[in-house]
């Protein structure tokens, strides 16, 4: 009776791991070695992150620095800068001012889970 049980519940598990493999598939392949570069960075707390979103049409990628002060940077999926803000004064460049007000479709695609 188990068995009726766990034969489901194992395709199931299989097919999200498969779901995780597939969304990280279909990252730009330069996104994706930004990933592997930072991931491979000394461990710092708090982490970095690299968000997914909707932007003016197109698919754009947030990197968001481990602590304050410092610059989050914007990409296309061809790894150009579009923009960057944070920093001391809370604008580094004023090139997507509307970048925060318009995004859509939040997607956080990598952050740093190692624990020390």
């Amino acid at each position: 009776m188990k068995l009726l049980f766990f034969i489901p519940a194992l395709f199931i598990l299989l097919e999200s791991k498969s779901c995780d493999q597939k969304q990280k598939n279909q990252l730009p392949a330069c996104i994706q070695t930004m990933i592997t570069e930072y991931a491979n960075r000394e461990l710092q707390n708090p982490s970095g992150k690299f968000y997914e979103y909707d932007y003016q049409g197109k698919k754009v990628y947030l990197f968001v620095p481990p602590c304050c002060d410092q610059i989050s940077k914007l990409y296309d999926s061809n790894c150009n800068l579009l923009c960057q803000s944070g920093g001391i004064t809370g604008r580094a460049d004023s090139v997507c001012q509307d970048f925060y007000a318009t995004r859509q479709n939040e997607k956080l695609i990598w952050e740093d889970i190692r624990q020390k």
